[in-house]
Formats: structure tokens, sequence, C-alpha cells
């Protein structure tokens, strides 16, 4: 039996302001990837696969992994993670959600959990508005994907209401609020598997629920 696919797409914030909390990113990143492995044999009918996109105006769209298995996922560290410069959030949100849509657009059965982690608000994209992206996420979202936004430092809910993303929550930028915000990602994780087990659909606001 084909296994269904469930494609992890995550978008990182690299921007100047991450610094601060670069090594726990860093840690909390590495031990969620270790959850998907662990979900992934948990529910051996579904196939996971990563695509790990972090972004800042320097270098635009750094593709450290895309639609590889989870199985064969390697820890990010200082070499592919190393914040700088501005925040063109617009930019790699259009940049990561088409390239991938343009990669499945020949496949079926799978689903899509898209991660948007920032820890500021937009300001220095030149190819996407807020307007195109919110069109693109309301298309998508009637085609099996779902899409969270995690965010510190600014108003999250009015930023991912703004983009069309009604899953979405704020953690303390320090080491407790960081370890705290990647358990309830862990969690939801597990739950959006099982849902897609029994077949149910995560509706557009129960994915942190």
């Amino acid at each position: 039996m084909k296994k269904h696919q469930v494609h992890n797409l995550i978008i990182l914030d690299e921007s100047g302001s991450m610094n601060s909390i670069k090594k726990t990113i860093i840690n909390g990143f590495n031990e969620l990837i270790n959850s998907v492995k662990s979900i992934e044999k948990e529910f051996p009918e579904q196939e996971h696969f990563i695509s790990f996109i972090s972004f800042n105006s320097k270098k635009n769209n750094n593709i450290i992994h895309f639609t590889e298995p989870v199985s064969k996922i390697e820890k990010i560290n200082d070499e592919n993670y190393n914040p700088e410069s501005s925040t063109p959030l617009f930019d790699a949100m259009g940049f990561s959600i088409l390239k991938l849509k343009h990669y499945l657009s020949d496949k079926n059965n799978y689903s899509v959990l898209v991660t948007i982690l920032t820890d500021g608000e937009e300001n220095a994209s030149k190819e996407f508005s807020l307007m195109a992206i919110k069109r693109i996420i309301e298309v998508l979202k009637s085609e099996n994907w779902t899409f969270t936004y995690i965010g510190t430092d600014h108003d999250i809910y009015k930023t991912s209401m703004d983009l069309n993303i009604n899953n979405s929550i704020c953690f303390e930028k320090n080491g407790r609020g960081i370890k705290r915000m990647f358990e309830i990602e862990t969690n939801s994780r597990i739950k959006y598997s099982l849902a897609i087990r029994e077949g149910k659909l995560i509706s557009d606001d129960d994915y942190y629920k």
C-alpha cells in the first residue's frame, strides 16, 4: 500500500534579531526533526519529508533541505544557520510555498504542514506583497495545506490573521519560552498525524488546540 506523504515545510527567520536566541533555536529545531522522525515510526503508513528554508535580506532564501526524507536529515548547526540582516518575510513565504507547490503539482495522496517562525515583522520584501501571500494561502488551504505561524516580539496574532493564518502561537524569547514552544509544536504534530490516520481534516484553527 502506498504511503501517505506528509510534507513538512519549515520557514525560519535568519535575520539579525534572531542571533540572541541562535543556539536555542538550533537545538530546538534539531529536537523537532527528531520528533518528526519518531512520528514517522509511530505512524508507519505515513512518509515524512522535510523542506527547511531560512531567510534574511542578505542570503534571501537559504535552502537547507528540500523534500528530503526525514530519516536522512542531519542536524543544523552554526554553518547553515547564521542570523544577520533584515526580514523579507513575504518573499521567503512566497518563494518557499510556490517552490513546494510546483514540486507537488503532479503528485497526489499528500498533506502539507507549513510552519513559519519569526521574531519580527516583514521589513525587506521586494517580490511578494501581503495581499499576494494572503491569496496564495487562501487557495492552498482548500488543497490539504495547513499553515501555522510562530512568533515573538511583535503582534503575532494580527500578523498571522493578516496573512490568513488562523493557527498561531506566541513564545517568550528565552530558553524556557522556546523550549515550551517546541513542546507545543511537537504535540500538535502528533495530533496532526493522528488526524491524517483517522481521515479527519485539521480545521483552520484547530492545530494548536
